[in-house]
Order: structure tokens, then C-alpha cells, then sequence
């Protein structure tokens, strides 16, 4: 009978084959593995080298099949990692990504830890950026909105996982409507990619996840336009707004929020990557 190693090598290939690069072939095979076993990286490394259990070949195989179908890893194994918190996602929601991890890093840096802090957290989808703000301040009240019910389920799970539900209350809207306010801090990481940009995604992207928390029009601005034209009647004078945004659109982003009534660019954030993610906003 063939060893996990073994059977992990030939789901390497097998997603290999599938186009997936190499290296990261190497990776989801194992993580599948993992998932599949209910091992940590450890116990994969020490004990690998056993047989597999007897179903471990039906199960892993089914797993790697969605996989090489370019399903993505988080939806398959259903969590991926955010601000160093394990988050539940689902092909209902975005899968977080480490750049908007920025959000709550410049938010930190922004808003201290007042007993009366109110905070709005926009398109918040699986709920991480609500989360990681409740948990990292514990005495604010954050309120979580999404156009998806769907998403909003998520959310709430993530919030009871982590044990901030009573502090984080979930609306199902769009943007800020019907949400009164008035805010110390609006965060928001909304739909910015271009239309003309689907054909030329990854097909992970393209084909599984919700095209709703992706896409925003011809210029990807549409939310963005909205957010910035609404956000300065929800915050109370000297709040902030955080948003992410795309590659290449700090320019358009600079302009939307020069010219806004109510409104002053403090800073366009870069990430790891020397890439103009998000914008700092003040209420003058």
C-alpha cells in the first residue's frame, strides 16, 4: 500500500498536470492531505511516511479533482488564514487576501482603543476585516454590511468562531444605506476590478468566486465613486476611511477624493509589494 508521501507526490503531479505551477502544486497537495487527515504540517512530516488510512485515497482524490479543476484551496479545505486568525469561507464569499490585511494594519495605527469607538466595516464579505478590528479593539462597536445574505451568513459564523458576535452587528446593505451612523472609522474593501479585466483572470478567480465582490464597472470606480460620495455624511469630523483598491488605480482614487466635498487624501498605502493599495481618507 502506498505511503501518504507517495500518494501526496502523485497529487502533486497530478495538479502539476493540471497547470498549476510547481511549487504551489507542492503545497496544495499537501495542504489537501492535510485536510483530508485532520493533520498539522508536523504530523505530516513525522508520519507521512505510513501507510494511508483506507479512505484516505477516495477522499484526497475527490479533493484533488476540484482542485485541478482550478477550484481554489480555500473553498476546498473551507478556511484561509487573515491577520493571523482562521476565517471560513465558502464560494459565497471573497477569499481574503494578505494585501487587505493593510486595512487593518493602517486602521490600528489610526484609531485608539476609546470606549465609544463605532466602527463601519463595508463589503465585508466573510466578515475577516470586522473580525480582526473587534478582536484587536475590544471596546468597539463594529458594524458589518454586504449586499449578499449569503456572505452575511459567513460573516456571522466568523464572528461567533472568534467570539466577537456580540460586539458586531451585520446588516444586509449596500455600501451604507439605511446605516445612520455616524462613524469614527469606515473601512470597506469593495469590487474594484474592470469588466474588460475577466477574461484575463485566473480562472480560480474568474470562475469560482462571486463576481459581485469582484467587479465594478468599465473602470472599476463604480463602489468606489459611491463610497467616497457617501462616506463623509456617516463620519463624525476628523473620522477616517480606509479603502483598498486596484493596481493602477491610485490616480483616479486621488482624484475622486480631492475633488470630494468633506474629504482629505491623507496617504495612498503601499503593500509588500511597493503597490498603491489603500487609500487614507480623512473627514476635514
Amino acid at each position: 500500500m502506498a505511503s501518504i508521501h507517495e500518494q501526496v507526490a502523485a497529487g502533486r503531479e497530478r495538479l502539476r498536470e493540471a497547470g498549476i505551477p510547481g511549487d504551489q502544486a507542492g503545497l496544495d497537495a499537501r495542504v489537501l492531505a492535510q485536510s483530508v487527515l485532520g493533520w498539522s504540517t508536523e504530523r505530516l512530516l513525522t508520519s507521512g511516511g505510513e501507510p494511508a488510512p483506507d479512505d484516505f485515497a477516495r477522499h484526497y482524490d475527490a479533493h484533488l479533482g476540484r482542485r485541478a479543476g482550478r477550484e481554489p484551496l480555500a473553498y476546498i479545505v473551507g478556511q484561509k488564514e487573515f491577520w493571523g486568525l482562521e476565517v471560513e469561507v465558502s464560494p459565497a464569499v471573497l477569499i481574503p487576501r494578505p494585501e487587505t490585511e493593510l486595512i487593518v494594519e493602517v486602521a490600528l495605527e489610526l484609531v485608539g482603543t476609546g470606549s465609544s469607538l463605532a466602527i463601519a466595516d463595508l463589503c465585508t464579505v466573510s466578515g475577516c476585516i470586522a473580525v480582526a478590528l473587534a478582536l484587536e479593539r475590544p471596546a468597539a462597536r463594529v458594524t458589518a454590511t454586504d449586499i449578499s445574505s449569503e456572505a452575511l451568513a459567513v460573516a456571522r459564523r466568523n464572528a461567533t468562531r472568534h467570539g466577537v458576535a456580540d460586539r458586531v452587528e451585520f446588516a444586509c446593505a449596500n455600501l451604507l444605506d439605511g446605516i445612520a451612523g455616524p462613524f469614527d472609522l469606515i473601512v470597506c474593501n469593495p469590487p474594484y476590478v474592470r469588466e474588460p479585466d475577466r477574461p484575463a483572470l485566473q480562472p480560480e478567480v474568474r470562475d469560482h468566486e462571486p463576481g459581485v465582490a469582484l467587479f465594478a464597472g468599465s473602470d472599476g470606480l463604480n463602489l468606489i465613486t459611491r463610497l467616497v460620495a457617501e462616506a463623509p455624511a456617516r463620519l463624525v469630523h476628523g473620522g477616517y476611511l480606509l479603502f483598498e483598491f486596484g493596481n493602477g488605480q491610485d490616480e483616479a482614487v486621488e482624484t475622486l477624493v480631492t475633488e470630494a466635498a468633506g474629504l482629505e487624501l491623507v496617504a495612498l498605502r503601499r503593500d509588500l509589494q511597493g503597490i498603491a493599495r489603500t487609500a487614507v481618507v480623512k473627514r476635514a
